[in-house]
């Protein structure tokens, strides 16, 4: 049989399965809402997932898949330091001696970058706002995956000249000159150091806490000085004072990005790390960190999420399927005297199956499709709104629509076998 002759069978039967739907307009288009909520609640569900997950592996991924990075964290137990009065010092931490021992042992690290921070009130004339000092090298920029707003980053000739001279981020600038341009203006940092602004950084949004080490960081408070200058101005004691007492941390670096040539020997040149600095860190005073982990971890999260969110998306789609199936068992009652003449005219029970399987697919299609119109509107809707990245993949309303066919269809059999099983006889005697 060709195609030709399948369309005059099937053309007739969905001519009539559009009229008998059109004449019960408003219950065609409230059995078909099931399936439209259901189709577009999977799209938007997958669509808040994946731009979670494109969110959180875009934080990760700015760490760099090939580094591994090495911070430093209070021990937990018998910190070394000393008690006097109402002061504290508490020394711990990565040393430059550590960052030696890393450049000269690794022989699979290309780079080591070192970096230190600390919490200082930053102030230009009456404004001040405490930000996040961060003692850096020209490396640090593309480390971060930072971009430059304005003027430029540091450079090595800062470095070997102790220079004076900062870069500092887009909050900062937008609070201590909010009427003019920041490049060749002064802040303070601290009670008497002063930096000459050379550069302000990009927006970038605040990142959330990753692994055991990485706690979350605004980068848009943070003031970026050569750690050369650090060094020599601020020396390897910070002192903090709260409620008339003062603390004061020895810490020579916060932390150390180690980068590795080959992605496969990531893990590897952890481990060597890990057992090279906890010789000479009995304390433990140090947390490895590896991106390219974190990374996976992510990815897996991401999977099981969206399985999750399209599982809950997906009962709207039962639901949907169930009121088809009941508006459809309706529709057998009310046509019980239809189905007998058509019987008794020579229709064959196959052509009743059919019959009714086209008016279910028919209302599962149509539902099917304003569903995903919908859900490939809401999502940017919901962007908008909320200023939360959501994605749409093209799996996502492909799947959606194939199962609503499926289910709605699925759901449509049963009244469809049963308005073919009446007897003729029988049905001709419905009132």
């Amino acid at each position: 049989m060709n195609y030709l002759s399948w369309f005059r069978i099937i053309f007739p039967l969905i001519r009539t399965a559009c009229q008998s739907l059109l004449l019960h307009k408003l219950r065609s288009m409230l059995t078909m809402l099931g399936l439209v909520f259901g189709v577009a609640s999977v799209i938007i569900m997958l669509a808040i997932a994946e731009g979670a997950s494109y969110e959180a592996q875009k934080q990760i991924e700015s760490l760099g898949v090939r580094n591994i990075i090495v911070r430093s964290t209070k021990p937990v137990n018998d910190v070394q330091g000393t008690n006097s009065g109402t002061e504290f010092v508490l020394a711990y931490g990565l040393t430059w001696d550590d960052l030696d021992r890393i450049r000269t042992t690794l022989k699979s690290a290309v780079a080591a970058t070192p970096l230190r921070e600390f919490r200082q009130e930053i102030r230009h004339l009456n404004r001040a706002i405490e930000g996040r000092v961060v003692g850096a090298t020209p490396e640090y920029l593309d480390l971060t995956s930072s971009e430059i707003q304005t003027g430029r980053f540091l450079e090595p000739v800062d470095l070997s000249r102790f220079q004076n001279v900062c870069v500092i981020g887009a909050e900062l600038a937008e609070k201590l000159f909010p009427f003019e341009d920041p490049l060749q203006k002064t802040v303070r940092i601290g009670p008497n150091h002063f930096y000459r602004i050379v550069g302000v950084t990009s927006y970038r949004t605040p990142s959330g806490g990753a692994g055991s080490s990485l706690s979350a960081q605004d980068f848009n408070r943070d003031v970026y000085i050569p750690v050369t200058t650090d060094r020599a101005r601020f020396g390897e004691m910070i002192v903090y004072e709260t409620s008339g007492s003062q603390s004061m941390e020895r810490i020579e670096l916060s932390q150390i990005t180690v980068q590795v040539a080959d992605r496969e020997a990531v893990r590897q040149t952890a481990r060597v790390l890990n057992d090279m600095l906890s010789i000479f860190h009995p304390k433990k005073d140090f947390a490895v960190t590896i991106p390219l982990e974190l990374l996976e971890q992510a990815e897996q999260t991401q999977r099981i999420f969206s399985l999750l969110l399209g599982s809950t998306a997906g009962i709207s789609l039962l639901v949907g399927g169930i009121g088809i199936m009941n508006i459809m068992l309706a529709t057998v009652t009310e046509r019980t005297r239809e189905i007998g003449i058509r019987r008794a005219l020579g229709a064959k029970r196959f052509d009743i199956v059919s019959q009714f399987l086209i008016e279910t697919a028919l209302l599962s299609l149509t539902g099917a499709m304003l569903g995903a119109i919908l859900g490939l509107l809401a999502p940017a809707v919901i962007s908008w709104l909320s200023g939360r990245t959501t994605i749409i993949t093209f799996y996502a309303p492909v799947i959606a629509v194939i199962v609503a066919l499926i289910v709605g269809t699925g759901f449509g059999v049963y009244p469809a076998r049963r308005a073919a099983m009446l007897h003729p006889i029988e049905a001709l005697r419905s009132e």
